[in-house]
């Protein structure tokens, strides 16, 4: 099946001053990932299966419309200024309290009530496979301290890697995290659920959650729990486990300790038997939260008109940990002026025939 690619003109708008657009990368392989500036988010992304049938591997919408309607699952998104949660909407940096929008319960997530991922990026396509987006998120938006210039840039290989660099600098000391939000099912977005999908996660180590899903501040071995991923098993497994770390979530919504022994690690990898499409991802970063799709929704119906529902795909967002700026003993997440943060991560794709 040839690839079923969105229409651009169904992107197109103007917010406040700024021109959206969705932008089309293709590599040497034939794959095809197709970006908006809104939100820096991937809203597809075609892959060859073993049948050298393409498959849309993300879920996504068909307009800006539905993505500006539809905020909360941030599909595909860039997510910032600070991805995941800080407890309370809260944290104190240089003896100074800054407060953040509530928007997950008594907790702040993925941003805020307008992150990363609901504003119009710069954008510009230098090369026929990739995207440079850049956004100054200023002093105080959200909450948070300082300008930040930020910079995104998309590449997908000739090797059949969406590859992900961030860059950000800032005039004022401030915290930064920041991530790409896709939701993956290898048989194809709307093909039934992932619980079949076989997934390894070189972690030895969680960072455990309260009943809100903050971090509890300590590292939990894996070992004899339904959390354990370092040897492949499928999702579906252990996810409805009598486990709490479990239960809090509604199944697996959590930040994995990634076992690092080089600057690029392999964090983790999955693999469908039906299409054959097997998926490394690979970071700079420490952390990698998997999150099973438990509350998605299913009133939503995606971009090729296939209802979604809960569990209907996955997640690995590449991160520092959760509430960070809350928890000195977790790698740090400041970012002080003349300092620049920069984080690299690769989505690969290859086929078992």
């Amino acid at each position: 099946m040839a690839p079923q690619l969105l229409n651009p003109k169904d992107f197109e708008a103007l917010i406040n001053g700024k021109r959206v657009a969705l932008y089309t990368l293709k590599n040497a392989q034939g794959s095809i990932a197709q970006i908006t500036n809104y939100g820096g988010t991937l809203a597809s992304l075609w892959i060859k299966d073993k049948n050298n049938n393409f498959k849309d591997v993300v879920l996504g919408y068909k307009s800006l419309h539905e993505y500006q309607t539809n905020p909360n699952a941030y599909f595909g998104s860039i997510v910032g200024r600070y991805a995941n949660r800080i407890a309370k909407g809260k944290f104190t940096l240089d003896n100074k309290t800054y407060n953040l929008a509530v928007n997950n319960g008594e907790n702040h997530l993925h941003g805020g009530t307008t992150g990363f991922d609901a504003v119009v990026w710069d954008a510009k396509q230098p090369t026929g496979d990739t995207l440079e987006l850049t956004y100054v998120s200023a002093d105080m938006e959200e909450g948070y301290p300082g300008n930040l210039a930020v910079k995104v840039q998309y590449h997908l290989t000739d090797k059949n890697a969406i590859k992900i660099k961030y860059w950000a600098i800032t005039d004022k000391t401030t915290v930064v995290n920041l991530t790409n939000h896709s939701y993956f099912n290898l048989k194809g977005e709307g093909n039934g659920d992932i619980l079949d999908h076989k997934l390894q996660i070189n972690a030895s180590s969680f960072t455990s959650v309260d009943t809100t899903c903050i971090p509890t501040g300590e590292l939990t071995a894996v070992d004899d729990t339904p959390l354990d991923f370092r040897k492949e098993k499928t999702i579906g497994k252990d996810i409805n486990a009598d486990y709490e770390q479990l239960i809090i979530g509604n199944g697996y919504d959590h930040n994995y300790v990634i076992d690092q022994n080089t600057t690029l690690n392999l964090a983790a990898t999955a693999k469908e038997a039906s299409t054959g499409i097997t998926m490394n991802v690979y970071t700079t970063e420490p952390g990698v939260q998997l999150y099973t799709g438990n509350f998605i929704s299913d009133k939503l119906v995606g971009k090729s008109g296939k209802k979604y529902h809960p569990r209907a795909a996955f997640c690995l967002e590449t991160q520092h940990y959760p509430d960070s700026p809350n928890k000195p003993q977790f790698p740090t997440v400041v970012l002080r002026p003349k300092e620049e943060y920069h984080s690299v991560t690769l989505y690969k794709f290859s086929v078992a025939k």
